[in-house]
């Protein structure tokens, strides 16, 4: 972070490479997640909205690129320099490559975000040096760079979980992003959805934009008829194939995405989750779409259920490395320390669920992971102490191929499947009948 106070005005675009820095030594530095940096005051504070949004991209993309931008900040100088400086190089190098920004602009900014911290300001001449050969020589060697990969913690179990090659295709996916996905509030509607939004609709029925941009200025967002949600986490509410008047609970609910496909299904949805926050935005969405729910804010681990429920959606607090290739952040804000403490929530969680489901009930379990642990294997086990079975899911009512069935069950969605238009986020999720 910088010591001295931004600049209001945005001179050659100054302001917004401050903030994203902010965000870079927030998430790299202190290893906070980009989302908690986004809320209330702090390093976009003060932006103007365009800034703040060139800001959060600039962080994001550098985050995707770390591994590439120190490889080639390497071939300058004999050994990288601290992380303060090194987070100011490593945004230049993503603007000068990626972005293709003008190299005058990047270079003075960049200097003058080193002159602006105690701890790189003795480096300004190094960023002005390396920055110019950046500058003339850096794409060329850019395209020889391979892909960042995950950070160790994960790879080595993700790599034991599927293989080498695989796991190289989802750092590619990780690498290149993802795009914008709509749930259409009327399924029938999604070809005319598409067509108003300039995006394509998916074999699993999402809508996917076709390029970037603001989302709220999009045709059908005032009146509420899509909402932005992966197609990979639409697909669990499409599993539990909800039915007008059933009684579902949407066990961990916010932000909300399933809450509005079960309501629009016509099933009556109670939502329950601890942030009171996070669920004024459930509120502000259901409105916005004209749905409704009960929603309640509570511990799902203390709070009573007041009836038995037709059908339970449990999307369980996990690790999200099925999600990084929208949020780059979690490999630094997140080293695996505490994964063991995540799988007892989890088994935790699916016991208290079951309590609040009829016999003969219907529990969709899911996950955005990439682990085992967090999916296949606490079906396994909740299977073995409740006596589940699984309802076997149809592959062409939900839009996917086959091979995305686990062989033991469930199913299993990876960030490289559906590559060749974006790909998706990585899921374990499955349907478990109680017995009745």
């Amino acid at each position: 972070m910088t010591d001295q106070p931004r600049s209001k005005s945005d001179k050659g675009g100054f302001a917004a490479r401050e903030g994203a820095l902010g965000l870079l030594s927030g998430v790299i530095e202190d290893q906070e997640q980009l989302s908690d940096l986004l809320r209330g005051i702090g390093p976009l504070s003060g932006l103007a909205p365009a800034d703040k949004a060139r800001a959060q991209r600039l962080a994001l993309t550098t985050l995707r690129n770390v591994g590439r931008a120190d490889a080639l900040i390497s071939q300058y100088v004999d050994r990288l320099p601290p992380v303060a400086a090194l987070n100011v190089l490593r945004l230049a190098v993503v603007e000068l490559i990626v972005e293709g920004e003008a190299p005058h602009g990047v270079v003075d900014s960049s200097v003058s975000l080193m002159r602006r911290s105690r701890q790189s300001r003795k480096m300004s001449g190094l960023a002005n040096a390396v920055l110019r050969k950046v500058a003339t020589e850096g794409s060329e060697i850019w395209e020889t760079l391979p892909v960042p990969s995950l950070p160790k913690w994960l790879r080595r179990r993700v790599v034991h979980i599927f293989n080498e090659e695989i796991v190289q295709s989802i750092e590619a996916a990780h690498l290149a992003g993802a795009p914008v996905d709509l749930t259409p509030k009327d399924t029938g509607h999604a070809e005319a959805i598409a067509a108003e939004v300039g995006g394509k609709v998916l074999p699993t029925g999402s809508v996917r934009l076709e390029r970037a941009g603001q989302v709220s200025g999009l045709p059908g967002y005032e009146d509420g008829r899509w909402w932005v949600q992966d197609t990979g986490a639409a697909l669990a509410v499409k599993l539990l194939a909800p039915e007008v008047d059933e009684t579902v609970l949407d066990f961990c609910a916010a932000p909300g995405g399933k809450t509005m496909q079960l309501a629009a299904a016509g099933a009556q949805v109670t939502a329950l989750d601890i942030s009171k926050a996070r669920m004024a935005t459930v509120q502000e969405n259901l409105m916005r779409t004209g749905l409704q729910a009960e929603l309640v804010v509570a511990d799902a681990m203390e709070w009573e259920a007041p009836q038995y429920y037709d059908a339970i959606l449990l999307d369980a607090p996990c690790s999200a490395t099925g999600t990084i290739r929208r949020h780059p952040d979690l490999p630094f804000a997140k080293r695996g320390k505490d994964l063991d403490e995540m799988f007892a929530l989890q088994e935790a969680m699916i016991d208290r669920a079951l309590i609040a489901l009829k016999p003969g009930g219907r529990l969709v379990y899911c996950t955005c992971s990439l682990l085992t642990e967090e999916g296949e294997r606490q079906a396994k086990t909740a299977m073995a102490r409740h006596d589940l079975t699984e309802i076997a899911p149809d592959p062409k009512a939900l839009g996917i191929s086959p091979d995305w069935l686990h062989p033991n069950g469930g199913i299993r969605l990876r960030p490289d499947y559906l590559g060749e238009c974006g790909g998706m986020d990585g899921f374990f999720m499955i349907s478990l009948r109680k017995p009745g």
